[in-house]
């Protein structure tokens, strides 16, 4: 069963802008497919940035955040030339994981042309899998994330 975003609201939000190059585009002179994947993770690092909660954060408080969940619809195709608006939404989860949902736009006329999620789960230095929140996670959502 496919999972459905936009059920849960997203805490905080991001937008990051993407001048699509002539290395994206396949043959057919449209974004080769694979590349959504990484214009999300453009979108995860730029939110990461402006947040404080960047890799190399999470990687000196000790841990990694590996992705573990991905999913990607393509709804319309990008062209060399084009700039893509990525939106990334943070949804706010009790558990230790880090999920985040995108919406990619095509800037000339805001169309949406991709929609995805993710979920990253924390690996200690160890690589093993933590169960409960890092606390360096829990004094990062005390500062950012305004419950209801």
């Amino acid at each position: 069963m496919r999972k459905q975003r936009g059920l849960n609201k997203a805490a905080l939000i991001h937008r990051s802008r993407i001048e699509i190059r002539f290395s994206e585009v396949d043959s057919m002179n449209i974004v080769w497919h694979g590349n959504y994947v990484k214009f999300f993770e453009d979108g995860r690092e730029a939110f990461g940035r402006n947040f404080g909660i960047g890799y190399l954060d999470i990687y000196d408080a000790g841990y990694t955040a590996p992705v573990v969940e991905l999913q990607c619809s393509y709804l319309q195709s990008l062209k060399y030339g084009d700039t893509a608006i990525v939106e990334t939404r943070y949804i706010n989860l009790p558990s230790a994981k880090v999920r985040f949902e995108y919406d990619i736009y095509r800037e000339s006329d805001n169309a949406l042309v991709a929609t995805g999620s993710s979920m990253q789960v924390f690996l200690d230095r160890d690589g093993n899998l933590e169960w409960n929140n890092p606390e360096f996670y829990l004094n990062w959502k005390m500062k950012w994330i305004k419950e209801e």
